[in-house]
């Protein structure tokens, strides 16, 4: 009675440390799947900011491309890829770093438009070329003619240029940002279960050739899971011959030299731990863009 006493007790024990052993296995298991999320995670939002900086490239390249087209098929061509690429591009910064199939297919999509706009480029070659040899078919009348046009479209590139010199002399540039967590108090605070507000401090470069006056400063705050940080789904703006939501937005008086200012963000809704973004609008143009950190 004795002995079979004993064997069931170890018989527990064998049971008990096989258990203990499996949860620990299963806990170590949960930690490295939930270590290599974070990293996958991290990859794809890098991932992403790739593929809009090559969505920004590539609108450049079309802005550069229509300015001096004046054949007006090949100029209609070309404004149909530029509001293509501008509708992508606007769907990528609206698509989770998450979503990596969307956001392949998006990267698709761009190596789609880079070819087209190879085909119309080779085009715009073909259609200079046989400019050229018209010209050399009837060289003297060509020769009193060129020399007038030259001068003109020398006088209208050195307009465009200088046009586009001010254009981008003018535009504002938030050059200095940082953000401090607030507690209900108003105070500083590193807990992150107490963060009650948001203070984004920020600086608004000294710029003598922008439009003087009164301005607003529109403020896009988005997660780490990419999702905008919003008090009203109804909080729009202009941007791109379209609508976009923003976070918070603030009046200043701007006069040409450099303005620090500051926008609160009250937390109302649940933060998540990780890197958040914050881009900066006004007068129709994105002036700034950075990203922070909230750390457990």
């Amino acid at each position: 009675m004795f002995k079979s006493k004993n064997l069931i007790y170890f018989i527990l024990v064998l049971l008990i440390v096989a258990l203990i052993g499996i949860i620990c296995y299963l806990y170590n298991d949960a930690r490295q799947k939930e270590l290599e999320l974070e990293s996958v995670t991290e990859i794809m939002d890098q991932e992403k900011e790739r593929v809009e900086e090559e969505y920004l490239d590539l609108t450049y390249q079309f802005d550069g491309y229509t300015s001096t087209i004046r054949n007006d098929s090949l100029l209609k061509e070309l404004e149909t890829e530029k509001e293509r690429v501008r509708e992508l591009l606007e769907e990528l910064r609206n698509t989770r770093a998450t979503n990596a199939r969307r956001i392949k297919e998006l990267k698709d999509e761009l190596d789609s438009i880079r070819k087209v706009m190879m085909h119309l480029v080779a085009q715009i070659d073909s259609l200079n070329t046989e400019n050229i040899q018209l010209k050399q078919e009837n060289q003297e009348i060509r020769l009193k003619y060129q020399a007038s046009s030259h001068e003109v479209e020398l006088l209208s590139r050195e307009k465009e240029n200088l046009h586009e010199v001010v254009t981008r002399a003018s535009k504002l540039e938030v050059v200095d940002f940082n953000v401090i967590t607030l507690n209900d108090r108003n105070r500083k605070t590193g807990i992150f279960s107490r963060i009650a507000h948001l203070q984004f401090d920020y600086t608004i470069a000294k710029n003598i050739t922008a439009e003087p006056g009164s301005k607003v400063m529109y403020v896009r705050i988005t997660r780490p899971d990419g999702e905008l940080l919003t008090k009203d789904i109804n909080n729009m703006f202009s941007f791109e011959n379209g609508k976009i939501g923003y976070s918070a937005k603030k009046e200043y008086e701007y006069g040409g030299e450099a303005l620090s200012d500051v926008i609160y963000w009250k937390v109302e809704e649940i933060l998540y731990p990780g890197t958040y973004r914050i881009d900066f609008f006004t007068d129709g143009n994105i002036i700034g863009s950075y990203t922070f950190l909230l750390k457990k």
